[in-house]
């Protein structure tokens, strides 16, 4: 095999940070590849709560580098994709007697103020919940909140636009693709990998190798290296329930539970609730993780002593579990255990370096990328400098100048309007808000909803599924329903299974977007 069929680097997982080593590092001039074995941010990086943010709670644990990390993170990636991250205010309650008091939890929340580098978030300020519109569906007993800043993200989309710009850069991104084994052979690593979709296997060298598999790190290392007794990470469950709307209020709820642990109640895809998370040990396999009966409970009984009208399981309409691969650090309890990540190089005299990646936090990803490139350096040699904190992600160059980011996206949505007038409103709010300024582009020349091709339910249409499987890697109707768009929460299982057979079809033959129109 010729030297140009080497890589630089070959990454295992297609997580938050998988993706976005692999994105810094094609960025700086590596040649790179990455293997997923299922679809990208199948695992833990589409189970968390969805919020990019500093961390409040994890000041009372003392881990202020990470927090100050995060919280400086905050507008950088709200600047990099405004179209999946944006803004929100979160309303903590506090009363007399309460978990914690309140000049505590002020102080806290100065610290969060001021420990990072906030320029464009508003400061957190002291709310009369008898007059503030954030106060009407709680308790009458919560009578004061302090309200402060935090971000949301579409946590899945956020990790194929960073594959997508990865491969836009000229890095071989390949999901649904298995790492069998890697072993090392003169100086490089010999890969070997199978396609879950073909069935084709296939070999890959590679000077250095990253396993950035999440809660699978362990796994990597014990089944693809054949080691034994690995043990590096810690993995702890964390449940979430979707309810019909709670409240109205376009900010999210901050709730202090008596056992000292927190839950958020944020407003979900316009029409639901999102509530979470839980905190507790995993013992199984990452890929079979559920929601518990005894979490369901937990997350309605721990809500329904805020909300004046109860939580039930009733109430509920999806639920999502997934597994934080924590370093072990031996923290007694699942919900002290560290949030920040570890990073270790294994490299003997002449071998092929191998990189471990253990914990992290979609917040912190673009930071722990940059702290990977560096031992990277280290490791095989320098390539470029550090690029990605003024960069944007596919469809985010739509920019934030300052706190007018609702400003902003209601011009692309106007804007998109303008073009395709047959459009929806709803329909042209979510497609700014998971493709921004490339949703154009995926509507092409259509001129009417006829020119969308087939319907499959909720702002669904055949030309934004076409688009999906050949630009986004999608290959299940489950990738598109709950990763990509969540319009799962809009279709039937009918639509649904029409759905995952029309995509099976594609995943055989995939046809341009171009020819839907052409057809039409």
């Amino acid at each position: 095999m010729s030297s140009e069929n080497i890589f630089d680097l070959f990454v295992i997982g297609g997580g938050i940070n998988g993706c976005g080593i692999a994105r810094d590092a094609v960025g700086r001039g590596y040649s790179v590849a990455l293997a997923e074995k299922g679809d990208f941010a199948s695992g833990t990086s589409s189970a968390a709560t969805k919020l990019i943010h500093g961390g409040l709670r994890y000041l009372e644990h003392y881990e202020f580098r990470l927090v100050r990390e995060a919280l400086m993170e905050r507008e950088i990636l709200w600047a990099m994709a405004p179209h999946v991250i944006w803004p929100m205010r979160f309303v903590l309650p506090v009363q007399k007697g309460g978990v914690r008091p309140s000049w505590m939890v002020r102080l806290g929340l100065f610290l969060y103020d001021n420990l990072g580098g906030r320029k464009l978030l508003p400061p957190t300020r002291t709310v009369d919940l008898r007059q503030d519109p954030a106060g009407m569906p709680l308790k009458p007993a919560f009578a004061k909140a302090f309200e402060y800043s935090d971000g949301w993200v579409d946590d899945a989309r956020f990790v194929v636009l960073n594959a997508r710009d990865a491969a836009d850069r000229g890095a071989t991104i390949m999901n649904r693709t298995r790492v069998v084994s890697a072993r090392r052979e003169g100086g490089l690593w010999i890969i070997e990998t199978l396609d879950e979709k073909t069935g084709r296997a296939a070999t890959h060298k590679a000077r250095m190798l990253v396993n950035a598999a999440g809660p699978w790190v362990d796994t990597v290392l014990s089944g693809v290296f054949g080691r034994k007794d690995v043990h590096n990470v810690r993995l702890v469950q964390g449940s979430h329930i979707i309810v019909r709307k709670k409240f109205s209020d376009p900010r999210a709820y901050f709730f202090q539970n008596p056992d000292n642990r927190i839950i958020f109640a944020i407003p979900y895809e316009r029409d639901f609730t999102l509530i979470g998370t839980t905190d507790r040990d995993y013992k199984g396999d990452p890929a079979k993780v559920r929601i518990s009966e005894d979490e369901i409970s937990y997350l309605c009984n721990a809500a329904s002593e805020y909300f004046a009208e109860p939580v039930k399981p009733d109430d509920i309409v999806w639920t999502y579990a997934g597994v934080r691969p924590l370093f072990d650090d031996g923290a007694s309890k699942a919900q002290e255990a560290t949030r920040d990540y570890v990073l270790k190089v294994e490299q003997a005299d002449g071998e092929a370096p191998l990189l471990n990646i253990f914990g992290g936090k979609l917040t912190t990803y673009r930071r722990l990328a940059e702290h990977a490139l560096e031992k990277i350096g280290a490791a095989i040699g320098e390539k470029g400098k550090p690029w990605t904190a003024g960069s944007h992600l596919p469809g985010g160059d739509f920019g934030v100048e300052r706190y007018d980011a609702q400003v902003r996206y209601d011009a692309q949505v106007r804007a998109l309007v303008s073009r395709y007038p047959f459009l929806d409103g709803r329909h042209a709010e979510r497609l700014i808000r998971n493709y921004g300024t490339k949703a154009a582009e995926l509507l092409g020349a259509a001129t009417d909803v006829s020119g969308l091709g087939r319907h499959f339910g909720g702002t669904l249409y055949e030309r934004e599924v076409r688009w999906l499987v050949e630009h986004e890697w999608a290959f299940a109707a489950e990738d598109i329903l709950w990763r990509r768009t969540k319009q799962g929460l809009r279709l039937s299982k009918d639509e649904a299974a029409a759905l995952d057979q029309f995509v099976a079809m594609l995943a055989g033959v995939k046809e341009k977007p171009e020819a839907v129109a052409e057809r039409a």
